[in-house]
């Protein structure tokens, strides 16, 4: 892909995704990918300018119950939202959860 691929993790207040977009930011740079990646409170996520296309929106763990919610504010514009595997959150893998949401985004 030639195109930058978007990504947006989201928690309950937006600095425990820090650490795991770091070691995203690390895994992509490592494989030379072309993504951006941010963390933002799950309370201001649906404020992001809507110039920002978002191509995946993964959720931590701990804001889950909003997985519904956020797919039907998303769903118009071909967002993948997804939950965050608690093990590799917690592990802080960012490399398997990078794999994982552009395996799933790729389908």
């Amino acid at each position: 892909m030639s195109d930058t691929i978007n990504i947006v993790l989201c928690c309950s207040a937006g600095m425990s995704t820090s650490l795991v977009v770091e070691k995203m930011q690390e895994a992509a740079k490592n494989k030379g990918l072309d993504v951006d990646i941010k963390a933002v409170p799950v309370s201001s996520v649906e404020e992001l300018d809507s110039s920002h296309k978002i191509d995946i929106l993964l959720l931590g763990p701990q804001v889950k119950f909003k997985l519904n919610e956020l797919k039907g504010v998303y769903k118009d514009q071909n967002t993948l939202v997804d939950v965050i595997n608690m093990m590799d959150y917690g592990m802080i893998n960012g490399e398997k959860i990078l794999s994982d949401a552009l395996k799933a985004y790729n389908k």
